[in-house]
């Protein structure tokens, strides 16, 4: 390991190592699935945008924009920031490209990097991972409802729904919410010095964010401050009741927790959390809400929206945690051994006609030893390995070895693939079509 720190990681981000990308992998192949069944369809966004698409949507009192962001200036001066999250650049691009003239709702989904200068911690990084699905163009809490139940289908099928309790909400319209946020700060009046740094900061900013704070003395005076919910309106609250039964009638349990309002500024009505049992909102696996006014905030037409995202980090952590193990497609089947350049050079067509029928094949051709050669394809774990020496190139034949048992049987060189199809079997080949591309 090089000690210069230069040519090490930055603090906060990592190498996805492959072990880790099988779990990446596995858990992207399920959710595109999911989302094709529900009609999404996928967008990617810039990886930055200009500084003004988060500061207007995210909040520039949240502590995205004023702590966490990654801002720079281009060689114009314009002021660019690696994207934090990734709602507001499907708005900003649901505006640029006229989608409200589409069939509405519009349903998208992507899985891309996000970056913010954050603490690291377990599950979190400063380059992480996020899958995000967004409605927009229609308000329902129906739509509230099936965003919520694609998150637990998702997680049902990663094997981790029963680690998890969803956290609901309404934190109402934003005119509710500033008279409330008016009631807040009264209530603070004479508490100021019980409160951390950071709710102090936000006490004049941002009071709703010191309702979740995780400091303990900071949770004490939250849970006597006066609820947001007396000062709702009637639609937001009728909303919200809609909503809890039709996750009555999905059969999705949930908290209420009156004190969840998320960090970004443009939710309004529903919010919610996916938690995991265990650790609580310290470990937070997703969440998401409704932001009927994020694409008025970047100049669109008045359109509703509501969405979810997860982090995959969290969520492989949460995999490792309950030992699932992801179906891996990585693993070869055949390992090729050759002793001498006449072998080597039937053994290139071979390799290439092995792979072309769906046997994942490795040959390690710049080695000489059959012996360093085998222990190679003991440490790949192969199953079969075909062995072709000066014998086998005159007489047109190679050995086929079963690792496990340590059998073997000298076949024609024009039988190998037939062979090896047959014992490996039909449904384990790693075959494709060209359409399947589509899907990669």
């Amino acid at each position: 390991m090089p000690e210069d720190s230069r040519f090490r990681t930055p603090k906060g981000v990592h190498d996805i190592l492959p072990e880790d990308h099988e779990y990446h992998t596995y858990i992207k192949k399920v959710a595109r699935h999911r989302c094709r069944q529900a009609g999404y369809r996928r967008i990617s966004t810039p990886i930055f945008e200009f500084t003004d698409v988060f500061k207007r949507t995210v909040g520039g009192d949240s502590d995205i924009v004023k702590k966490e962001m990654y801002t720079f200036e281009d060689r114009k001066g314009r002021s660019l920031t690696l994207k934090p999250e990734g709602t507001a650049g499907v708005a900003r691009s649901y505006i640029q490209h006229a989608m409200w003239d589409l069939p509405q709702p519009v349903e998208l989904y992507y899985i891309e990097p996000n970056f913010r200068y954050d603490r690291p911690q377990k599950g979190r990084y400063r380059q992480f991972w996020h899958f995000g699905a967004e409605i927009l163009g229609e308000s329902d809490p129906a739509l509230d409802a099936q965003c919520i139940q694609l998150g637990f289908t998702i997680l049902k099928d990663l094997g981790i729904a029963d680690r998890v309790a969803l956290q609901l909400n309404t934190i109402g319209t934003p005119e509710a919410r500033a008279e409330y946020r008016q009631v807040l700060q009264d209530y603070y009046v004479g508490k100021e010095r019980s409160l951390c740094e950071d709710c102090k900061s936000r006490l004049g900013t941002n009071p709703l964010r010191l309702l979740d704070c995780k400091e303990e003395d900071c949770q004490i005076l939250a849970d006597l401050a006066p609820k947001l919910r007396e000062y709702l309106d009637k639609e937001s609250l009728e909303f919200h009741e809609e909503l809890k039964g039709y996750l009555d009638e999905l059969g999705i349990e949930y908290n209420e927790n009156h004190k969840l309002v998320r960090g970004l500024d443009y939710y309004s009505k529903t919010v919610f959390e996916f938690w995991d049992k265990n650790e609580g909102s310290q470990n937070a696996i997703g969440g998401g809400g409704r932001y009927d006014g994020l694409v008025e905030l970047l100049g669109g037409p008045s359109t509703p929206g509501v969405g979810l995202s997860f982090g995959l980090e969290r969520v492989i952590a949460n995999m490792k945690i309950e030992k699932i193990k992801v179906p891996n497609k990585d693993d070869l089947h055949v390992f090729v051994a050759q002793l001498g350049k006449e072998a080597k050079a039937k053994c290139l067509p071979l390799i290439q006609e092995l792979r072309a029928a769906g046997i994942k094949t490795m040959g390690a051709m710049g080695k000489g030893a059959i012996r360093d050669q085998l222990g190679l394809a003991d440490k790949f774990g192969v199953g079969w390995t075909v062995l072709i020496g000066i014998t086998e190139v005159r007489e047109g034949n190679a050995i086929i070895r079963n690792m496990q048992k340590g059998s073997q049987e000298t076949v024609p060189m024009t039988k190998v693939t037939a062979t090896l199809r047959k014992k490996i079997g039909e449904k384990n080949l790693d075959k494709y079509s060209p359409g399947e591309l589509l899907y990669s």
